[in-house]
């Protein structure tokens, strides 16, 4: 199926959105301001060692000095996420105090961000991603993802291994590498390198503490990761964009560069598929489909539930065609909400109950169908005994809900808020609560305009029943700052 990247840079945020026959299937989205440092390699100076701890600390320019453990310095090892040949695990049996000393220069890689009070989290063992592959310029071996099965491993490495030759380091084939073409694979290795050499060279040139090495940003990634055959162009609107990205794409991936344009419209870019409008939509839980069915979709600290319902669709001869063509129908949509709203880890479809085997086949094939062209790796299960179907999808990046948004300051992330009247009566068990342990000359309550309202209307016969009751006064405050939950009784 044949796409097209639309690319929306501004100096704060870039926005990349991936369109297949004219609906928006991904989108990433990348802030300046919280861009990390995981992947950035720096020529670090060495402020502290502390043989205690087995560690040191190392100035890399940072406001904090940066945290490198001695069993993150450089030993022949297996890398901890494949399989490789040597077998043998990373050692620290040198104590750190005899590999590094105060004032040395080196090179380290980040691999935890700062947070808090807590510096960034180094590791002297270098690995540099690429499209396909991993490279490992201080290692030796070729490695296999192990999510690659077992079958494939050794004929991978094999190719790897021939595609590579004599000229130094390691690889690791990513998850990716399984359907890679040999030129793929060649490509990939040219670039990471070229990447190494560049880093090589600008480690002898600057000064302790600088920059060696910054992980591609998501301009850079699009060319990697997630141009193909079937894209057709890569439009971006910033012309100083596109001629850095053109630069770039010209040293290290020249066939993912053919395809750039620079967009000269008027229409922000954008607007030329509703792109915005999509996104509103992702950030929603239900989603119409066209036949007049819907989802919902929620999303949970566990799982993601994806809910099929029939809705206004009765356009079907008999009731049974009905929830068939629904279910078809919502399997393309599914896919496609998976990839736009990048929900990732455990996820179940509730799928509408079908009587017959052949129409839940069908459906089922369809969905892996759908499935199977997304980039993430996905794996779906068949028709459980209750008619759901359990999937997972790689995590691969934050959803698109969590980085566009936060937990809703009213209801903290819930969902639903109390009604206005079981705040009203909340407040009046407070004000007998507070009768009991204080004497007050006056009983003030500060809350929401909707339930002041409520008790000068329907509750004032229970309000003035239980200012009798306590023998006081209750006087009543609107304010509107506060949410429908929020209230505060002041004791006058």
């Amino acid at each position: 199926m044949q796409q097209d990247i639309l690319i929306n840079w501004s100096p704060q945020e870039t926005r990349v959105a991936v369109v297949e026959n004219s609906a928006v299937q991904e989108l990433h989205v990348e802030r300046t301001l919280e861009r990390g440092l995981v992947g950035n390699i720096y020529l670090g100076k060495v402020a502290r060692v502390l043989p205690g701890m087995q560690s040191a600390f190392i100035d890399i320019g940072l406001e904090r000095a940066a945290f490198l453990h001695v069993a993150d310095l450089v030993t022949p090892y297996t890398h901890p996420r494949a399989e490789g040949d040597n077998g043998k695990a990373p050692s620290a049996a040198v104590p750190i105090e005899k590999q590094v000393f105060e004032g040395q220069a080196m090179m380290v890689q980040v691999i935890k961000d700062p947070i808090g009070s807590k510096g960034a989290r180094l590791s002297a063992q270098i690995s540099i991603a690429g499209r396909q592959l991993v490279f490992l310029p201080q290692d030796d071996h070729i490695g296999v993802s192990q999510k690659i099965p077992v079958a494939q491993r050794d004929a991978l490495r094999a190719r790897v291994q021939q595609l590579a030759g004599d000229a130094g380091g390691g690889f690791i084939l990513r998850t990716n590498a399984e359907e890679a073409s040999d030129s793929e694979l060649a490509d990939d290795i040219a670039y990471l390198r070229k990447a190494w050499a560049r880093i090589k060279d600008a480690s002898v040139t600057l000064p302790p503490k600088s920059v060696l090495h910054t992980d591609l940003n998501l301009l850079q990634r699009v060319l990697r990761d997630m141009v193909n055959d079937e894209t057709l162009s890569i439009r971006i609107d910033s012309k100083e964009q596109f001629e850095l990205l053109a630069a770039f794409g010209h040293d290290y991936m020249p066939a993912a560069a053919a395809k750039l344009q620079h967009y000269k419209g008027e229409r922000p870019i954008f607007d030329l598929y509703s792109i915005d409008e999509e996104v509103a939509k992702a950030l929603g839980r239900r989603v119409d489909l066209k036949s007049g069915g819907y989802l919902i979709v929620d999303q949970t600290e566990a799982l993601t539930t994806v809910d099929v319902n029939t809705g206004g669709f009765v356009g079907a001869r008999n009731f049974d065609d009905t929830i068939f063509k629904t279910n078809l129908e919502a399997a393309l949509a599914i896919a496609r909400q998976l990839r736009l709203r990048n929900l990732g880890g455990v996820i179940i479809v509730d799928f509408i109950d079908m009587t017959r085997q052949d129409h839940r086949e069908q459906v089922l094939a369809e969905f892996r169908k759908q499935l199977a062209r997304d980039r993430v790796k996905t794996m779906a299960g068949d028709f459980s005994q209750l008619g759901l179907v359990e999937m997972t999808r790689k995590r691969t990046r934050e959803s698109l809900a969590h980085i566009l948004c936060e937990p809703c300051a009213v209801c903290a992330g819930k969902g639903i808020v109390k009604t206005a009247r079981s705040v009203a009566y909340d407040i009046l068990r407070e004000i007998l609560r507070e009768a009991r342990q204080f004497n007050p000359r006056e009983f003030r309550v500060v809350a929401a305009p909707q339930v002041i309202e409520l008790f000068l209307d329907e509750e004032s016969q229970h309000l003035a029943g239980l200012s009798d009751f306590v023998g006081k006064p209750i006087s009543l405050q609107s304010e509107g700052s506060m949410s429908q939950e929020q209230y505060d009784i002041v004791l006058m």
